[in-house]
């Protein structure tokens, strides 16, 4: 997420500088339907809610505020309930005063999880292994990409997937726990967004492979497995399908199994994910559209990709029609300071199917007006 969903100009490090530090892979568990590869059973996908957009619902991302007082966390999160917010989506793990707080101002809490974006101390002791390497041959361990906080854990292996199971059950498990939100849940960006090219100089209208993962030890002896082939002997990465989809799967073999987990809890489990199903495969081999999810926040950040806002409308139309769960559109409101585009996002959002929004960012006493204004018109 540029969260989520950045130090990637400055959206992600606001959104995640809540960060806390806290074997050899097989395929036996299986990576992908595309190849007849077992995926675990997490019961029947949620029915179409098309016709229950009516029912609209509101979201925020918020970082903890572990500092603050009791009476300014309640006041936050009464202001947010007053206008019209319905559910937050916290980071940063179980906090009880803050979860306290949040269901005691009547919103409904679902915990926002980094999935395999983690620097967590226990795997940077334990696994240097679990982290992703580029095709150049630099790991995530000790040479992330982009920024420092970029330290990505590959999905295909098997201990990563139990470790984050783990997590996912231990969030879900609470009981003030509605939901558990999957970020990061996604490859490293192979191309960044349009308008954050010149700030990292980079040029990436071609995949480079500084930024193309995974070629780790583990990703490349499952693939061969898999497939009789050495990723690193590929000559055109970037169009050959059978390495695409693999990593396509191997993203989606896993959010299946935190799926499962989640919902054997019988809590929500949602996912913030990149602005269409089209762009996260091509971006971060992110197949949004093949998770059994009960609902999406699709980061629909319009600046990022130097398109007007009528694009957020554009983005909603292709998400409707790729999925049967809810659709929630991201906002982020740094770069919807015009209060006419944040008012109009808002509107092309309910036009075009989209079951509501989830807010990102600083939001003045004006977007507040604006924002209730307009979701009880």
């Amino acid at each position: 997420m540029f969260s989520h969903g950045s130090e990637l100009q400055n959206v992600q490090v606001n959104r995640r500088e809540f960060i806390k530090a806290t074997t050899s892979a097989t395929l036996a568990t299986g990576l992908g339907f595309r190849y007849g590869l077992g995926m675990p059973n997490v019961g029947t996908q949620a029915q179409p809610k098309r016709d229950m957009v009516k029912h609209k619902k509101y979201w925020a991302w918020v970082g903890p505020d572990r500092n603050a007082t009791d009476g300014a966390l309640k006041k936050k999160y009464e202001t947010y309930r007053k206008h019209g917010v319905d559910a937050i989506f916290l980071e940063g793990g179980i906090d009880e005063r803050e979860f306290d707080i949040i269901k005691s101002a009547g919103l409904e809490l679902h915990s926002w999880m980094w999935t395999t974006n983690r620097g967590d101390a226990w795997i940077m002791e334990h696994h240097p292994d679990w982290y992703q390497v580029s095709r150049s041959g630099k790991s995530c361990f000790d040479n992330p990409p982009y920024v420092n906080y970029y330290r990505w854990i590959s999905p295909v292996i098997p201990g990563v997937q139990t470790y984050l199971k783990e997590k996912a059950d231990e969030l879900a498990s609470h009981p003030a726990v509605s939901g558990v939100h999957l970020d990061y849940v996604r490859y490293p960006d192979v191309i960044l967004p349009k308008a954050l090219w010149k700030q990292y100089h980079l040029d990436q209208t071609e995949e480079l492979p500084d930024y193309d993962f995974c070629y780790s030890k583990h990703t490349r002896e499952a693939f061969k497995k898999f497939s009789g082939r050495d990723p690193l002997d590929i000559e055109d990465p970037a169009h050959d399908q059978q390495w695409l989809h693999f990593r396509y799967d191997s993203v989606t073999h896993l959010v299946k199994q935190l799926c499962a987990t989640v919902k054997a809890r019988h809590k929500e489990i949602t996912a913030a994910v990149f602005p269409t199903p089209h762009m996260a495969r091509k971006i971060c081999r992110q197949d949004w559209d093949k998770w059994p999810l009960d609902a999406v926040c699709p980061m629909t950040y319009n600046s990022f990709y130097e398109a007007g806002v009528d694009w957020i409308g554009d983005c909603m139309l292709e998400n409707i029609q790729a999925v049967t769960f809810p659709v929630y559109a991201g906002l982020y409101l740094p770069d919807l300071h015009d209060l006419e585009d944040f008012r109009r996002a808002i509107k092309l959002v309910h036009k075009n199917g989209g079951a509501g929004v989830s807010l990102f960012g600083g939001v003045s006493d004006d977007h507040w007006r604006v924002f209730e204004e307009t979701i009880r018109s």
